[in-house]
């Protein structure tokens, strides 16, 4: 198992503010995601969440504010430069059918080829010594995931949930420093999401990564994050660790409604 030696570089996000068609969807939104660590994002819906992934990930540039990945500036960069310094994506809702686990971890291992396409197709040495090293990762990012035994079955087979986990180990390919999980557990039974948790940690450890995660599942942001920001409305209203975001005052407004009542009772 390839393991990384140095840390993964701070992540920091300063000031981002994102507009569409006169709506503010994120307003001077600042966080820093520790290395090593587990952060995640979180709030109602239409808070910002989303948004702030593909700002990470490239999809989408702020009016204002920076993203800084160590020393390098990301803020306007496109997705797949954004993905050669270390950050990698998974989504909500993209779930393949398509060829084995094997091809789908293979395609992660793409964009690290350093034989070029001709080379790949003549079949010359160097291209296929290459090809047996991408593999003996991939098989072991699979071992890793919990997903060894599945290796050569068509992922068209499996059940939801390996489904999605092929994706976490797809990403896991890419050997970013940094790894973004958009609703990792969302439609997954309790077993699953037992198990996607259990991925996380050995991944995290194993690995040496930082980890961002979109989640609605607080039960899996308590046990899983060392620090959590809270966005509400485009606006970050809360931040600190698990324990104290779960007790602030601004965040139960914001789930639960508490103290409108009171308020409009005055």
């Amino acid at each position: 198992m390839t393991v990384r030696t140095t840390a993964p570089p701070e992540l920091t996000v300063t000031d981002v503010t994102v507009r569409f068609a006169g709506l503010t969807a994120l307003d001077a939104v600042s966080f820093t995601v520790a290395p090593g660590s587990v952060h995640a994002l979180i709030g109602p819906n239409g808070a910002g969440k989303s948004t702030c992934f593909n700002v990470l990930s490239g999809l989408c540039r702020p009016a204002t504010g920076t993203v800084r990945l160590g020393d390098a500036d990301l803020t306007r960069l496109a997705p797949h430069r954004i993905a050669a310094l270390g950050m990698a994506r998974t989504f909500q809702n993209i779930v393949t059918t398509q060829g084995t686990v094997a091809d789908n971890l293979m395609l992660g291992r793409h964009a690290l080829s350093r034989s070029g396409f001709a080379a790949g197709a003549l079949r010359l040495p160097h291209a296929r010594r290459e090809q047996r090293e991408h593999l003996a990762r991939a098989r072991e990012i699979a071992e890793l995931t919990g997903l060894a035994q599945h290796f050569d079955h068509p992922v068209a087979l499996l059940s939801y949930g390996d489904r999605k986990r092929v994706e976490f180990a797809r990403a896991l390919c890419l050997e970013p420093s940094v790894l973004l999980l958009d609703e990792p557990v969302a439609g997954m039974n309790a077993a699953e999401r037992a198990r996607t948790v259990e991925v996380v940690h050995t991944v995290r450890a194993e690995l040496g990564l930082s980890v961002v995660l979109v989640e609605h599942d607080m039960g899996l942001v308590m046990r899983l994050a060392d620090e959590v920001t809270v966005l509400d409305f485009g606006r970050r209203i809360a931040h600190g660790t698990p324990d104290e975001v779960r007790s602030d005052p601004e965040v139960l407004r914001a789930y639960l409604g508490t103290g409108a009542e009171q308020e409009d009772a005055a």
